[in-house]
């Protein structure tokens, strides 16, 4: 049993390896043929986001946010359940963090800032946690439910802050900024890396072990694998439409708080824009696995920076960047290869 689990690992990582390889291939093919100064554009695009500290840490503190969303997107996943909403859950989780410490100006960090967190847990939990109510009393799809009451969550934020909640002395679409002790202390300077990257590796240790060898993780795990089989069981299946949500848009909403809390100290208009969505190419990567999803955040993290390192430093495109991204995360979600050393050794065995 423990050598078919090796087998199967090293398999899987080696049609990753190889993906990656391909995907880097072509996007080295594009940008011969699409620059004019492709040795630059090229070299920017795989090393720069390592030529200074500047960009290493910014990298680093970007692959913050994509860890928690990843997080909130492979536990839902795994429970077979449907969060499309990351987005709206993310960024409402901004706000109510933004508010709470907005509120609480004068009271110690050490009081005010996980108030503020936790406050970005339960909206990101209320507002996934409708879908699972949703589709546990009504049946409900959920990937059309969270989809839907994200993009109005999006609009309510907006509206917030540019409107009642806008700073009159700031010209961009913002609230106030938070007070100096919200501020998570910064660890690489002069990028913007802050202490919560070890909050979001803890995070992700102990999800991984949730998940793996709790009661509730195996209950999650077996509806995510056959609901009806675990309802015949003796599993509560109803309560893991629901719980699976929550915890997802638990997450969701962390990230949207720490975003505020450890790179911009106040509630711009789309703060968040992307998070949700790149958390779910994050959880693929990872195969929804909690563990894998800590190089799955930092690799896309990686493909952002050194995007915007060529775009800085060449003639590399946004448009031309965004491809190259496209082509990278679609051949490695797509998991082609990732069986294709396991199919030889069955042809063989088969053969035989």
């Amino acid at each position: 049993m423990a050598k078919q689990r090796v087998a199967k690992l090293l398999s899987t990582a080696t049609g990753l390896i190889l993906t990656i390889a391909i995907s880097f291939a072509i996007v080295i093919l594009l940008i011969l043929v699409l620059s004019d100064e492709p040795g630059r554009a090229i070299y920017f695009f795989f090393i720069g986001p390592f030529t200074k500290a500047y960009y290493l840490g910014n990298m680093l503190n970007q692959s913050i946010g994509l860890m928690f969303t990843g997080l909130g997107i492979a536990v839902a996943f795994k429970s077979s359940t449907f969060n499309l909403g990351g987005e709206g859950q993310a960024y409402s989780g901004a706000l109510v963090a933004t508010v709470i410490l907005l509120a609480l100006p004068n009271m110690p960090g050490i009081v005010g800032g996980p108030a503020a967190l936790i406050g970005a847990v339960v909206i990101g939990a209320f507002v996934a946690g409708l879908s699972g109510f949703f589709k546990m009393r009504w049946g409900t799809d959920q990937l059309i439910s969270s989809f839907l009451v994200s993009s109005a969550v999006i609009l309510i934020v907006n509206y917030f802050v540019t409107g009642p909640l806008d700073d009159p002395t700031n010209s961009m679409l913002t609230t106030a900024r938070i007070a100096e002790q919200y501020q998570l202390l910064l660890i690489f300077k002069p990028s913007k890396l802050d202490i919560s990257i070890f909050f979001a590796v803890a995070t992700a240790i102990g999800t991984y072990f949730f998940m793996q060898r709790s009661h509730w993780g195996y209950e999650m795990r077996m509806c995510g694998i056959n609901r009806e089989f675990s309802k015949y069981a003796g599993i509560n299946v109803g309560k893991y439409l629901l719980v699976p949500m929550a915890i997802s848009g638990g997450f969701h909403g962390l990230a949207g708080g720490i975003t505020v809390m450890g790179t911009h100290y106040r509630c711009l208009k789309g703060v968040t824009a992307g998070l949700g969505w790149n958390g779910i190419a994050v959880a693929l990567i990872a195969k929804n696995n909690p563990l894998a999803v800590i190089p799955a955040a930092l690799f896309f993290a990686y493909l952002d920076a050194g995007a915007k390192a060529a775009m800085l430093h060449a003639d590399v495109t946004f448009e031309l960047a965004k491809i190259a991204q496209g082509v990278i995360f679609f051949l490695v979600t797509a998991q082609a290869l990732y069986g294709l050393f396991d199919s030889k050794k069955k042809r063989k065995k088969v053969a035989r």
